[in-house]
């Protein structure tokens, strides 16, 4: 396969230019960009000009990953020619978070074929439920097809996400990418690193992605009490502070679910994917070594297992969660990941409102402030693997 990897920025447009003659119909553009870009941008218009028969799959960001740094207020593309792999691309209305499942579902079954290798998925971020999405999908397609992606962002606004399918921007959609062949090398990784909070508490009163009841006690007021002065700020500050699921098949034991609203009336709180009444959970709390650490052991578990040749693309969605906490030290995670890379390896990615990838056990989830990476090839690469700049 040929790769480039391009990013467009106001000041210095293209750096470097996109390469309209790797279009192809085995072309796939992955655009991830900041909502304040993409309102007015030429750059996606250019975009839309000189790929015209390409399949595009974007979303909006919390923040845009290129190579080993963080930006803002751009455009991040990968431009992947396959040799062989083939492409299909579907979308579909969430009209409301109660369809995730079916959505999924459908996705699935739209793009199931006996030769699906993997499937990329970007969801809005805050129409979607991301869990109940993952089950729709997961209950069609088999074990061995691999599941990533992540959801839209809105920085730390939380006004509108959306993603993009064939240069249109969707609110309120979920958008999917097969890819099949037995050529595709595709791996993947994931790792928090957040400390636990506070005691095991039960919970008793939730559906679906809303929370209502922690121990019998209402969860909003509950959880307001550890925050502090921080409960003013709600719903973005509970970014600093998510919720832990106990789960045993995960690596670390639990799986992390990101607020994305409150209702003071109900004294609920609405999370990103599915709390499970009867479980059990904890806050938790940022530590900034082991959410670093935590980025390079998911580059680690990532790395493929069987020599690889030619270019190798890396997809990094890291959660806005832990950009905002690690702040000044946010690029150190990207570094980390970098580091367990040879050179060769191009990576754009994105800050999102949730992670897409697979658990310790194998069985696709929803993660929320956790560092995920997928991880592209093909193994009988003819292509030249065309440098980023």
């Amino acid at each position: 396969m040929d790769l480039l990897c391009c990013r467009y920025c106001r000041q210095t447009g293209w750096k470097p230019e996109p390469d309209a003659s790797l279009d192809s119909p085995q072309t796939l553009l992955i655009v991830f960009s900041s909502p304040t870009v993409a309102a007015d941008s030429s750059a996606l218009r250019q975009l839309e000009h000189d790929f015209p028969q390409s399949r595009v799959v974007g979303c909006s960001t919390a923040g845009e990953i290129f190579a080993q740094n963080i930006y803002d207020d751009g455009i991040v593309v990968a431009v992947i020619r396959f040799a062989s792999t083939r492409i299909r691309l579907e979308k579909m209305v969430v009209a409301a978070a109660q369809q995730s499942t079916s959505v999924g579902e459908r996705l699935a079954q739209s793009l199931l074929q006996p030769d699906l290798s993997a499937v990329f998925i970007l969801a809005d971020g805050l129409h979607v439920n991301g869990s109940a999405l993952i089950e729709g999908f997961s209950s069609i397609l088999p074990e061995h097809v691999v599941i990533t992606g992540g959801l839209a962002a809105d920085g730390d606004r939380f006004e509108q996400t959306w993603v993009m399918a064939q240069h249109q921007r969707l609110p309120q959609h979920v958008v999917a990418v097969g890819l099949y062949g037995q050529q595709l090398q595709v791996s993947h990784g994931s790792r928090g690193g957040w400390d636990i909070l506070g005691p095991t508490r039960e919970v008793t009163l939730a559906q679906g992605n809303v929370l209502y009841q922690l121990d019998g006690q209402p969860a909003l007021q509950l959880y307001k009490k550890y925050l502090g002065e921080l409960a003013e700020e709600l719903p973005s500050s509970g970014l600093l502070f998510p919720l832990a699921i106990k789960n045993d098949e995960e690596i670390d034991g639990y799986t992390v679910r990101t607020i994305l609203a409150v209702d003071e009336q109900t004294q609920s709180i609405t999370f990103a994917g599915d709390i499970p009444q009867g479980g059990f959970v904890q806050l938790m709390h940022a530590n900034f070594d082991r959410l670093i650490d935590g980025a390079s052991a998911a580059a680690h578990k990532a790395w493929f297992e069987r020599q690889v040749s030619g270019p190798v693309l890396s997809i990094a969605i890291s959660c806005v969660g832990r950009r905002l906490v690690l702040n000044q030290r946010a690029e150190e995670e990207i570094e980390a990941v970098s580091e367990c890379f040879p050179e060769s390896v191009q990576q754009i990615g994105f800050y999102s409102y949730g992670e897409i990838s697979p658990l310790a056990s194998g069985r696709c989830d929803l993660h929320n402030q956790t560092m995920t990476l997928t991880l592209l090839a093909e193994n009988n690469s003819s292509g030249h693997g065309l440098v980023d700049a």
